[in-house]
């Protein structure tokens, strides 16, 4: 029935096959079933042309396919027969789900432990320790929500009076008073006053900005910025150092770049310099300002803070 490959010096020739009667018929019912998978009706066509003596190339047009899919089965049933082209080779099937306990265990490992010598278990040393690959870690990991690589800092405030203020603040930034400007006022201190140590090339067609890698120090300044919150605007000063002196300055400029006929609210954080006694001497003359403290740990609540992290950015 069949033969086998044979080659001709170095080039290699296709298999011969030559059907017997019987397993002849057996193919053409199944190339014309149509009860059967469309896949084994494709391949009982395909050794129905290689008994009649066509090429590989020859049946792939015929059939629309590709040459090597004609080849590989026409290698398959000269070696299996029929029961080559009936079924497809077995692929490897799923992973094999790890046991709950298992599981669990990673989980508490993960959660109430950590690896010797590290700050957190990694995907290589918790399969390590568990004896299970990298990836089924990764998935456990992910089924729990779990990220042992990340950490987020917090600071919860034990002001007593935290409610209070932050509704008077939330207040200032949802309804401001008529007639009144307020300002969200903080320092940035520490400013790096970094330069080039020379000068760099401005950006061209082709080319990028150009600067050299390092720099020299020229010291550092404070930053002083009292963000109007209805408008955008910032009024900013910078100064060497923040006493008490340059707040009360830093005031006053305050105080001038306000509208005359409006009140001013000035939202700062408990920073010392904030209240110290000459300051709160100034602010007792000058009944058109009032100044809200944040809750102690809740600078997040300076909405000025967002403008110094644009900088910082």
């Amino acid at each position: 029935m069949l033969s086998k490959d044979c080659y001709l010096g170095s080039m290699r020739v296709a298999v011969a096959i030559h059907l017997e009667p019987s397993l002849r018929n057996k193919l053409v019912r199944f190339s014309k079933a149509t009860n059967i998978s469309p896949k084994l009706r494709l391949r009982s066509k395909m050794i129905l042309l290689v008994d009649e003596g066509k090429q590989n190339k020859e049946i792939a047009t015929e059939l629309g396919v590709d040459e090597t899919q004609v080849g590989r089965w026409r290698r398959r049933f000269a070696e299996q027969g029929l029961a080559g082209i009936e079924k497809d080779k077995s692929r490897p099937g799923r992973v094999k789900p790890v046991p709950k306990r298992k599981e669990s265990a990673i989980v508490r490992k993960t959660l109430e432990t950590k690896p010797r010598g590290s700050t957190h278990w990694s995907r290589a040393s918790m399969a390590a320790e568990s004896g299970v690959s990298e990836s089924t870690v990764g998935r456990i990991w992910a089924r729990h929500g779990l990220k042992p690589h990340r950490a987020r800092t917090f600071k919860l405030s034990h002001d007593t009076r935290f409610e209070e203020k932050l509704e008077d603040i939330v207040g200032l930034y949802l309804s401001p008073p008529e007639h009144a400007v307020v300002f969200s006022c903080d320092e940035k201190s520490q400013i790096q006053a970094l330069d080039r140590t020379q000068p760099g090339l401005p950006i061209k067609k082709g080319r990028c900005q150009t600067m050299t890698h390092d720099y020299k120090r020229n010291g550092t300044t404070s930053l002083f910025a009292a963000l109007e919150t209805a408008t955008g605007r910032v009024v900013a000063r910078g100064m060497n150092k923040h006493p008490h002196e340059e707040w009360l300055k830093f005031l006053k400029l305050i105080e001038r770049s306000a509208p005359a006929d409006k009140e001013i609210h000035v939202i700062c954080d408990n920073y010392a310099t904030h209240k110290h006694a000459k300051v709160r001497a100034w602010l007792e003359k000058r009944p058109r300002l009032h100044v809200h403290f944040t809750p102690t740990s809740a600078s997040w609540l300076n909405m000025v803070e967002r403008f110094f992290r644009d900088l910082t950015d």
